[in-house]
């Protein structure tokens, strides 16, 4: 079967379309290891899909892994915004490339397919008759070429990736879980030791593609230079396609394959790409881009840049020297060649609040011949440029001077600081930006302790106003302190903004409080305890079980604002007698996470209700037989056991006469004496310990 090779056509377009921009996401930002890594990236898709990427860091490891292959796993990490107590494991396959002959069909329909098959299988990596592509091919081994050619084709199609081994879609993913994905490798460690790759994602993370920034166009006689931020988003998209439109409405690609670079040096701009155009001159022309991911998706248009080339002015004004006259007047001198004077009108001098901001004419019909001029409407800072204007409609400007009177007015305090820290740590910082119009950034500061000395945690002024920083929420530290100060392009410093308060989240459950003392008392249960040495506990709760119970039942709390900082205590009143009872008790904090509960507190109540006393008593004295007869009711109260009789004389000690049954109804005493006056006291007694109520009957004989 016949190797494989690459379209001319293909390689053509991107050797001379593509190496004047910057690099591309097959090179993985030229990462520099130790040893071979396998890189890793995901993209959650609206329909559920999670589109997975791959790649490895050097040549050897990727010709290793296409011949032993990729194993895919997926982890389950977190559901329900809950972290599972271990990970659920799933293997999703092993990955290779697929065999030559299934990549017979693709290869002559679809280019990126040509050059992953060659790069994979083919026989050399050159192509025959083309001197400038073996020039640029034989700079490096034919297997660094391989690697190169093979990662950027798998980069500008999706599907070539997949079948190269290198992509997977994941149609098993549900939008509540978030996964770690592992791509390890399965090349023997003895063969080569290729460190395994990852990535952490859920659906819920899917975010709309944005749209690429900063497009910028110069116009030049015949032609027009585009440019664009590609750092901001080379993690997003590697490629991008222009499009032109003479009306505005109508746009055309103005490339049939994605632009993209292999070509990153010192000498281009690793911050920007560039595109140039051909034009007719006098036509307005308007351009827009799109950038495209790994994945093969393509991002909404940018903003739209307009304009029309025209023939070049030759002579170009110079600002030499500035003079200022006082804080809001300043004397501008500029160079320009006499010779250019009966090319031009005149000029025009310029003003910006920024060095790349819109400029608006300061001042117009300045002669030809003059060479200066003075503005009096200064701001704090103003960027200050000449331009000349032709009398063929063309124009050339100056480079922006910055002219800043003196200025030791510090900005206004800031407003509006605000701070959230989410589960993981990360802490989100915003405020309202300073309407001082020479605002150079700020800076921010952080302490741990609210009346600590905080440190400047911004190397330099930041200028947004949004700031994101990191604090490890596994410290004792509860809570976190930022403080904000604006800086103007003078250095001036503002007011410190009000001290910002930001609570971690709570993953530290308090400590556990214990019981102290207890006391039975009139029936009720006294209990007093030490309280939880947390300093962010807000409550304790008792809870409280029967003998013959398994489940505790709240029976109070109190907030931290209503007890002593060390000890607590409560009466419970709704307890019965003979009962066994248990209390454990629990501290929340303010992130609502509950202590261990304290050690169970066991209490038996004591009975000590009185059962009914004895009625009907009444006795008589018989000094003919010389006795006294005690006479009274039946009692029948149930588990009385005995009922007991003491005797004594009046004003003396009473001593146990005897004891007779519950169902005795009277006694005859003998043991009497003339002349004296007697007390008897009868109460019954019970089973259980308890007594009846005291009955007394005098009687004198």
């Amino acid at each position: 079967m016949k190797r494989p090779s690459i379209s001319r056509s293909f390689l053509f377009a991107i050797v001379l379309g593509c190496l004047c921009v910057v690099k591309s996401y097959s090179q993985y930002d030229s990462l520099v290891v130790a040893e071979p890594q396998i890189v890793a990236m995901a993209r959650p898709q609206q329909d559920g899909r999670m589109m997975l990427r791959w790649a490895v860091t050097t040549p050897q490891a990727w010709r290793k892994l296409n011949e032993h292959g990729y194993e895919l796993k997926r982890y389950t990490i977190t559901r329900n915004n809950t972290t599972l107590p271990r990970p659920i494991e799933k293997s999703m396959g092993i990955f290779r490339p697929l065999p030559l002959e299934e990549w017979m069909p693709f290869v002559e329909q679809n280019d990126n397919a040509a050059v992953m098959a060659q790069s994979l299988y083919g026989e050399s990596f050159d192509v025959e008759g083309m001197d400038q592509l073996s020039v640029i091919v034989n700079l490096a081994e034919e297997q660094e070429q391989r690697f190169t050619w093979g990662l950027y084709a798998a980069d500008q199609d999706y599907e070539v990736a997949q079948m190269a081994g290198l992509a997977f879609v994941d149609m098993e993913a549900y939008p509540n879980e978030k996964y770690l994905y592992k791509i390890t490798s399965l090349v023997p460690e003895d063969v080569l030791t290729i460190q395994e790759g990852g990535v952490f994602v859920g659906l819920q993370d899917y975010e709309d593609l944005p749209k690429p920034l900063d497009l910028a166009v110069v116009f030049f006689d015949g032609k027009s230079m585009l440019s664009w931020n590609y750092a901001i988003h080379n993690q997003i998209y590697n490629s991008y396609y222009i499009e032109r439109s003479i009306d505005g409405v109508s746009f055309k690609r103005l490339n049939d394959l994605p632009l993209t670079t292999l070509n990153n040096s010192e000498k281009t701009d690793p911050l920007r790409m560039f595109y140039t155009d051909s034009i007719t001159n006098g036509n307005t022309y308007h351009y827009r881009i799109r950038g495209k991911t790994p994945f093969g998706e393509v991002s909404p248009v940018s903003e739209t840049v307009s304009g029309k080339g025209e023939k070049t002015l030759a002579f170009v004004p110079h600002i030499t020297s500035k003079y200022y006259e006082d804080d809001k007047t300043v004397l501008l001198e500029w160079e320009f060649m006499e010779e250019g004077n009966d090319l031009i009108t005149g000029f025009q001098l310029n003003r910006s609040d920024n060095v790349d901001g819109t400029y608006k004419v300061a001042v117009r019909n300045i002669p030809p011949d003059a060479r200066k001029v003075r503005y009096d409407s200064l701001m704090p800072t103003n960027y200050m440029t000449i331009t000349a204007l032709g009398k063929n409609g063309s124009s050339r400007t100056s480079f922006p001077v910055l002219v800043q009177p003196v200025d030791s007015v510090p900005p206004h305090k800031p407003k509006g600081f605000n701070g959230v820290v989410d589960s993981l740590g990360v802490v989100t910082l915003t405020w309202e930006s300073n309407s001082d119009k020479d605002i150079l950034g700020y800076r921010i500061f952080k302490g741990y302790n609210k009346d600590e000395e905080y440190s400047q945690i911004t190397v330099s002024p930041h200028q947004a106003s949004i700031y994101y920083d990191s604090v490890s929420v596994k410290n004792l530290n509860s809570k976190v302190y930022y403080q904000l100060i604006a800086v103007d392009q003078r250095f001036n410093m503002s007011e410190p903004s009000e001290v910002l308060e930001i609570k971690k989240p709570d993953f530290i459950k308090p400590t556990q409080p214990v019981f102290k003392s207890y006391e039975i008392k009139e029936g009720k249960v006294h209990l007093t305890w030490a309280n939880s040495s947390s300093a962010d506990v807000v409550r304790h709760e008792v809870y409280r079980k029967e003998l013959d119970s398994l489940d505790w039942k709240l029976v109070y709390a109190i907030d931290s604002d209503q007890y002593a900082v060390s000890s607590g205590q409560w009466t419970d009143r709704d307890v019965k007698e003979g009962q066994q009872y248990s209390y454990t008790l629990v501290a929340i904090d303010d992130s609502a996470l509950g202590s261990d509960p304290a050690p169970p507190l066991a209490v038996i109540i004591p009975k000590t209700t009185l059962y009914p006393p004895l009625e009907g008593l009444y006795g008589e004295a018989d000094r003919e037989k010389g006795s006294i007869t005690i006479r009274w009711k039946a009692y029948n109260e149930t588990n009385a056991t005995k009922i007991a009789i003491y005797k004594g004389k009046k004003g003396g000690n009473m001593n146990l006469l005897r004891e007779v049954a519950p169902d005795t109804k009277g006694i005859v005493d003998h043991k009497v004496s003339p002349n004296n006056e007697y007390v008897y006291l009868l109460q019954p007694v019970f089973g259980d310990g308890r007594v009846g109520g005291v009955t007394e009957l005098n009687i004198k004989y």
